[in-house]
């Protein structure tokens, strides 16, 4: 299974919902720079699972052993490894999967590509269980960037139907979406928070889900940054992203309402601001021909509906080789996207980290 990324800074993810343990291995981290502990664990915390009546109810710490790479907090030039260990499998829940998939799960694609012997526990290794060392790496990489005046920050722009307020794309307050970061429902807009929590909690007692957006902004980037054609900005992020369990799509800026418009409506015009370039408006997210272009990067993120739902569905016994009926148990997500977040603000840093290449001389 491919579970690596990345060329300066690499990345590795191991283990499945219901092993042992999970973790990771990060190689290319500079040497000498102390992580705050408590910082990274308040940064985990917001994608652990059972910490509030949206979420699953499975509970997990979620605290990172660190195996190597960290000495008395600070990185110490080899590769980083952690593990973070599972503490509360209900495997049994999961056993009638093994020969009726769930709809729009990776139950069928996995045993297609893998066989009958893949560990599918839970959704085994394609779990969301997987974006913990995603975020542990991630909240590492958050703070590397903070030091050099990188900030990236995300909300929940839409889920269900129930859209956020709007961000302004040119001048994006960071620090009003650094408040609502700890919020069970990422959202700016109160009165939109309060709809969303009403639509998970009946979607949660009729046994559905739904899906969402997360919005992502990243300020403090250097115009420059970035390559064209097949290794750009959008490039590199698109193809983590869509590593990410659930994620159905990416666009930048103006994403997919650009495409009805005409250019004298979303083009970009440029003007001088002092000695320095930028323009009057962002609906080309921060990024022009793989490169960003000093404005910030803006990019907005779909999450499917959770398939594991509660409600009886459609299905096919594998071993029988017939249509039948499937009732999932254990315990899921009514809506996935409220805790994807902070994955993919992780997974941004760790991009944009890498793109950085050696940045050890310059956050000394």
């Amino acid at each position: 299974m491919s579970s690596s990324f990345g060329k300066t800074i690499q990345v590795s993810t191991f283990g499945a919902s219901h092993g042992y343990a999970i973790g990771g291995v990060v190689d290319g981290l500079p040497c000498g720079y102390h992580i705050d502990r408590d910082k990274l664990q308040a940064f985990l915390r917001r994608r652990a699972p059972g910490q509030n009546q949206f979420q699953t109810q499975r509970k997990e710490a979620d605290v990172p052993e660190f195996l190597s790479g960290l000495v008395d907090d600070t990185l110490s030039g080899s590769p980083l490894a952690f593990m973070i260990r599972n503490t509360s499998q209900h495997s049994g829940d999961y056993n009638n999967l093994r020969d009726i998939p769930r709809p729009s799960h990776a139950d069928f694609t996995a045993r297609m590509r893998y066989g009958d012997k893949v560990d599918m526990r839970g959704g085994g290794h394609f779990s969301a269980r997987l974006t913990a060392p995603l975020c542990v790496a991630g909240g590492i990489a958050l703070q590397l960037l903070a030091r050099k005046g990188i900030r990236i920050h995300g909300h929940l722009k839409q889920v269900g139907p129930i859209q956020d307020a709007s961000v302004d794309m040119v001048h994006p307050d960071m620090d009003a979406l650094a408040h609502i970061a700890t919020e069970p429902i990422t959202m700016l807009d109160e009165s939109k928070q309060q709809e969303v929590e009403s639509l998970v909690l009946k979607l949660k007692s009729e046994g559905d889900s739904t899906g969402g957006i997360v919005e992502i902004i990243a300020t403090g980037l250097p115009a420059g940054l970035g390559n064209p054609n097949f290794d750009g900005i959008e490039n590199r992020l698109a193809r983590v992203i869509f590593g990410v369990p659930a994620i159905k799509g990416v666009s930048f800026g103006g994403g997919f309402n650009m495409c009805s418009a005409l250019g004298s409506e979303v083009n970009d015009a440029f003007t001088m601001n002092g000695h320095t370039v930028t323009t009057t408006t962002n609906n080309s997210g921060g990024i022009q021909g793989g490169i960003t272009n000093g404005l910030p990067l803006v990019m907005q993120v779909g999450i499917k509906p959770t398939p594991s739902i509660y409600k009886e569905q459609r299905s096919v016994s594998l071993s029988k080789e017939e249509d039948t009926l499937l009732t999932i148990k254990g315990r899921h997500d009514p809506c996935v996207a409220l805790r994807a977040v902070p994955v993919i603000e992780a997974v941004t840093a760790l991009v944009l980290l890498d793109f950085l290449g050696d940045i050890d001389h310059e956050l000394r």
